[in-house]
């Protein structure tokens, strides 16, 4: 039987999973690696509006997520 907090932890997961797949791409993928194009890596590029509150809650789901997972571990031995 699951408990509570093995619920939220699998709710975190979820939410955190959805978070990450919100995001936008930041570079070209594959092909641009491939193909050599795209070598600006280090171009900053600042987040803004929505991107940057995604991109916050991700950050803070994440850390969430990892105390929990630990926390969980440390409970159930």
């Amino acid at each position: 039987m699951l408990q509570w907090y093995d619920w939220l932890l699998l709710a975190s997961s979820v939410i955190l999973i959805v978070l990450c797949l919100l995001q936008g791409g930041k570079s070209e993928g594959a092909s641009g690696a491939i193909t050599g194009g795209g070598l600006n890596v280090f171009v900053k590029t600042k987040e803004r509006g929505a991107e940057k509150v995604i991109s916050i809650l991700t950050l803070i789901l994440s850390a969430i997520f990892f105390v929990l997972a630990i926390v969980i571990k440390i409970v159930n031995g």
